[in-house]
């Protein structure tokens, strides 16, 4: 697969995926706080560019090679990236959702990744926009519209409550980004 990036996105794109990899084995087994850091700060690092100028597209949702190998995306692709970097790191994923938000600062859609230490408990936002981690309820300028991880989908009703909406799979993006990056493995 690294000669392949190589040949298609360059060296520096193999590298990052490289560091990337090396990144997976290193923090796994580590506290769960100095995963989300590590991960946070290293996909902070790169160039947030809309998905018109960097793919064409209106919305378009970049596999995390994807958007390692271009080192650039939008905050999908941030919460995407981190989601599954999380994941491979070994992370239970029941801990971590992928949430759509409204940035009242900027009065526009955003998308964060939320970790759950617990199922009540206020998640810690990872944000490309605030580069901090911080606890939701700290984070006034982001109002939840819905959530999902690998398996679920939850609607907010409130800032603190949120509704089971179903599965994830529901998402036609997540279906796509999830047949691409299979496709990625072969």
């Amino acid at each position: 697969m690294l000669t392949s990036i190589h040949k298609k996105y360059g060296a520096p794109a193999q590298l990052r995926i490289e560091y990337w990899q090396n990144m997976t084995h290193e923090y796994r087994g580590k506290a769960d706080i100095e995963q989300l850091t590590a991960v946070n700060d290293f996909f902070n690092g790169a160039r947030f560019v809309s998905d018109i100028e960097l793919w064409g597209k209106n919305d378009y949702w970049a596999t995390p090679i994807e958007f390692l190998a271009r080192d650039a995306g939008d905050c999908e692709d941030f919460s995407i990236a981190k989601y599954f970097t999380l994941k491979e790191i070994g992370m239970d994923v029941s801990k971590l959702r992928i949430t759509y938000v409204k940035a009242t600062l900027l009065n526009q859609a955003h998308m964060v990744l939320a970790y759950y230490a617990t199922p009540t408990s206020v998640p810690l936002i990872l944000d490309n926009i605030n580069k901090h981690i911080k606890p939701a309820n700290e984070r006034n300028d982001l109002r939840p519209i819905y959530s999902f991880n690998a398996d679920n989908l939850w609607l907010a009703r409130t800032r603190n409550e949120q509704l089971n909406a179903g599965k994830s799979d529901q998402l036609n993006l997540w279906r796509d980004l999830n047949a691409r990056m299979a496709k990625e493995l072969e």
